[in-house]
């Protein structure tokens, strides 16, 4: 049996997410994750796995810019594996990014709507096997550019008046 594992987002973030736009209408993303504490590597605890989660939801939701306005793109992820991998270090876990078998990977379910019918539909597996060959310092930095490429490539560009990444 399968369940949603809904996370608290602090107030702040929720209003930034839902801020109206600035500068150009776009899209809209919504992100459910399934049997969350069942994920490959989503952090080493409760507390880690929701962590990266929120984080990872705002980024997620961030990216309704590279759709169409009035489009709106459901994700259901099911699994996720995060760049690197958790390593022991003075009683503490580090998490080490050699870029053997340790690239981040997703899998997920997604729907992309507009004005109630349904424009695309299927399941996706993502992963970036080279992705420190392009290095990144920002938290979640590998999971997101991942998201984005896939959401431009497979999503984005299949949408009239796609947009390409900033």
């Amino acid at each position: 049996m399968s369940h949603v594992t809904r996370l608290a987002l602090p107030p702040l973030l929720i209003a930034l997410c839902m801020a109206p736009p600035l500068a150009q209408a776009s899209g809209s993303v919504e992100v459910q994750w399934i049997d969350s504490e069942k994920y490959s590597d989503a952090g080493r605890n409760r507390f880690d796995r929701e962590r990266a989660l929120t984080q990872l939801a705002v980024l997620i939701q961030g990216m309704g810019r590279l759709l169409p306005d009035g489009q709106t793109l459901k994700l259901e992820v099911t699994d996720l594996d995060l760049a690197g991998e958790l390593r022991p270090w003075h009683g503490q876990e580090l998490r080490v990014m050699r870029g053997g078998a340790d690239w981040p990977r997703m899998s997920l379910r997604y729907t992309l709507s507009a004005g109630g019918q349904t424009l695309r539909s299927g399941q996706a597996q993502l992963s970036d096997l080279n992705y420190l060959w392009r290095p990144l310092t920002q938290e979640l930095g590998y999971e997101k550019r991942m998201l984005e490429q896939w959401v431009v490539q497979s999503i984005a560009s299949a949408s009239a008046g796609a947009r390409s990444l900033q």
